[in-house]
């Protein structure tokens, strides 16, 4: 779609109007009033002296409202009904998830008396990238462990400043997203971590140590966990090449 300000009288204002007639570009029913009231206000005419003509557009510049739309809503290259999906990418991501949360389970078990856990929303969260998607750029080891021993770090660091509340809230994840962007390390789970800390009491007597425990601690297992079916081929490998 697009507009086009077609004008029916001659100028009052010895300004250039904003649009005039040769000038054409997309627009929406929600800025229409927005270029109302530039137009009007640059050009120094009435609401009467000039038309609105909204036609649309065909060919190559077609279509903006409906790109808009697909950029917002863009489906995914591969999921259920495409022929890309095989029953191994769905079922060994899901045996990941579950073999990594039994694990972190059971260590829960084993340092529940210190009133520990392993269990965090964040690592649910790495579990989807390591095992969904483990070559992107998220997955990485490098980009897992800096990451969240940073965020973390911010967490801290946030409330001991500033105390509970939301702008220690604010202030952690600023940081947070701020050193992921300047060390090229971006891993969305991490960002999670300040948050939960400031929020967690169970956790605040962790103090600094809580850069390493239970995040970045609990990506070892998870990366270990990802990583084992490669681990088994290399051995086999090797042990057959003997």
């Amino acid at each position: 779609m697009a507009v086009q300000w077609q004008p029916r009288c001659s100028l009052r204002s010895p300004r250039a109007p904003l649009l005039t007639p040769s000038s054409s570009f997309p627009a929406s029913p929600v800025s229409m009033p927005l270029l109302l009231h530039m137009a009007k206000g640059r050009s120094g005419l009435s609401c009467r002296g000039r038309r609105l003509v909204v036609r649309s557009s065909s060919g190559a510049g077609s279509g903006s409202l409906e790109s808009g739309w697909q950029r917002w809503w863009r489906l995914p290259e591969k999921g259920l009904g495409t022929s890309d999906v095989s029953l191994s990418d769905v079922l060994w991501p899901s045996a990941g998830a579950f073999a990594a949360m039994a694990l972190l389970g059971r260590l829960d078990q084993v340092v529940a008396s210190r009133g520990l856990s392993f269990t965090i929303a964040p690592l649910g969260a790495v579990c989807a990238v390591l095992f969904t998607n483990p070559n992107a750029p998220a997955a990485q080891k490098y980009n897992v462990f800096v990451a969240q021993i940073g965020c973390a770090a911010f967490g801290v660091l946030a409330l001991a400043i500033f105390g509970p509340g939301w702008l220690a809230r604010g202030a952690a994840l600023a940081a947070s997203m701020a050193f992921m962007i300047a060390t090229g390390t971006t891993h969305p789970p991490a960002a999670s971590l300040p948050i939960l800390f400031i929020d967690g009491a169970k956790f605040h007597h962790l103090n600094l140590w809580y850069a390493l425990f239970p995040g970045a601690v609990g990506c070892v297992f998870l990366c270990l966990i990802q990583e084992a079916p490669a681990i088994h081929d290399s051995w086999c490998r090797n042990g057959a090449g003997v």
